[in-house]
């Protein structure tokens, strides 16, 4: 009787509070982590967009991205070629460490070690669904594919779309590959942008109700240029602004799918690119007319372009948007890299950093939510397996290597000279030798 008796009060407790049984209040539950999706252009320059000064190519999405969100401009890609800057993003290392020192063949035994960790990797550990659609370029062979990388789905390109007959003397014919399986059928690399576009979409739209990673990785604007009828002619940059435009387009129908989705203000939204532009082609390049020298992008103000550890080379576009995060309209002058963008969203999800590995990357999440400068003291300079530079937060040291003889060092201050017009080595020994102590120590520690 004394059981029954407090049930019934409890119940009448309940009653008076305007709650039943199935109402009871819980333990709050923990919000669900942001999505993310990262969109990385080939070979896009400093100066090809419009928020970043491009007098001729129209970008009112990426523009707006910016707007709405954060322009860095001291961003850097770990290295001026595809294959390592792509490696340093997904593992958040140089891939000098890796020996991924330029661009991998079809004909490449190496790629993307079993015993690396990717970004991929860390989130879908943390429930994350990952997708990645475009050009990978990490091994094309059994062992290096995305699927088994961390990423449950993939739609692309295994590596450049220039990699085939004249410009490549290969006999591995160019295919898009779904999952591990190649798709029949030549590629049409005037619809590749749109391709890839909607095969994005569509993967934001079949897991809205879950946190995703979404890894976009565009084959444009690298040689051969390709542009679908509906973009062609519509620049005043010509084709290769043509180009710019479809993939700014492509970026607005993912912002789009995200907020018709309802997820626009759960996601972080980043946008880069691999590498500055290819501005001096070599003559292989150059032997078809589906490729001249006008389809080649801008570094604006800075000096060199892909290939080289100038800073046109290296330093690149970056826009990130995460409503109620990231301040909008921010513009951020501090130095950091694609190797800080594994630690900093592993920070984001609470996931660990992979356990027994050099990483070069930190977490800059605060400096890119307004709340600190950017932890990034140095900045390393590297082609083709060599080191070839060092920067701080103000100063580049920079090697020049003649055909015989030592190498020759200026010194630049990025503060006050980003074009890299006057050496002020002779004025600076003491920087100069710092900054050459730092590279050696670098040098011996990635030949270990």
């Amino acid at each position: 009787m004394r059981n029954i008796t407090l049930i019934l009060a409890a119940a009448l407790l309940l009653a008076a509070t305007g709650l039943s049984a199935a109402q009871t209040p819980t333990a709050p539950q923990s919000p669900r982590p942001p999505n993310i999706v990262i969109i990385f252009a080939d070979d896009l320059g400093y100066g090809d967009l419009g928020v970043y000064g491009h007098p001729l190519i129209r970008t009112p999405r990426l523009d707006r991205l910016a707007s709405e969100g954060l322009r860095l401009t001291s961003f850097y890609a770990s290295a001026p070629v595809c294959s390592a800057s792509r490696y340093s993003l997904l593992t958040g290392r140089y891939a000098i460490r890796a020996g991924i020192n330029g661009a991998l063949m079809p004909e490449s035994t190496n790629g993307l070690g079993a015993d690396e960790t990717t970004i991929a990797d860390i989130l879908k550990s943390a429930g994350y669904r990952t997708g990645m659609v475009g050009k990978w370029h990490l091994g094309n062979r059994p062992g290096f594919f995305p699927t088994e990388h961390g990423f449950d789905s993939y739609f692309g390109l295994l590596y450049s779309n220039d990699m085939v007959r004249p410009w490549v003397q290969t006999d591995v014919p160019m295919r898009l590959y779904r999952g591990t399986q190649a798709l029949p059928g030549e590629v049409d690399n005037a619809a590749l942008t749109e391709r890839y576009t909607e095969e994005a979409v569509a993967f934001i739209g079949e897991n809205r109700n879950r946190p995703f990673f979404l890894y976009l990785a565009h084959s444009m604007p690298h040689v051969p240029l390709g542009v679908s009828p509906r973009f062609a002619g519509r620049s005043a940059n010509g084709r290769y602004g043509d180009v710019v435009e479809a993939i700014d387009w492509s970026t607005g129908r993912v912002l789009d799918a995200l907020r018709d989705a309802g997820v626009e203000r759960e996601t972080l939204v980043i946008f880069t690119s691999d590498n500055g532009p290819w501005m001096d082609m070599p003559p292989r390049m150059l032997v078809d007319p589906r490729i001249v020298r006008t389809d080649a992008g801008s570094a604006g103000p800075l000096r060199g372009s892909k290939g080289t550890t100038r800073e046109g080379g290296v330093r690149v576009p970056f826009l990130a948007r995460w409503p109620g995060h990231i301040q909008a309209g921010a513009v951020g002058t501090d130095l950091a890299t694609t190797m800080d963008i594994l630690p900093t969203l592993a920070g984001i999800v609470g996931a660990p950093l992979p356990a027994g590995r050099a990483l070069d990357g930190v977490d800059i999440r605060a400096f890119l939510e307004g709340r600190a400068p950017s932890p990034v003291e140095w900045y390393v300079y590297n082609y083709g397996g060599r080191v070839e530079g060092v920067r701080d937060r103000r100063w580049k040291l920079h090697l020049t290597f003649p055909e015989k003889g030592e190498p020759v060092a200026a010194l630049y201050d990025l503060s006050l000279d980003p074009s890299e017009r006057w050496d002020v080595a002779a004025d600076h020994a003491d920087i100069v030798v710092r900054l050459r102590d730092r590279m050696r120590r670098f040098a011996a520690e990635v030949a270990k």
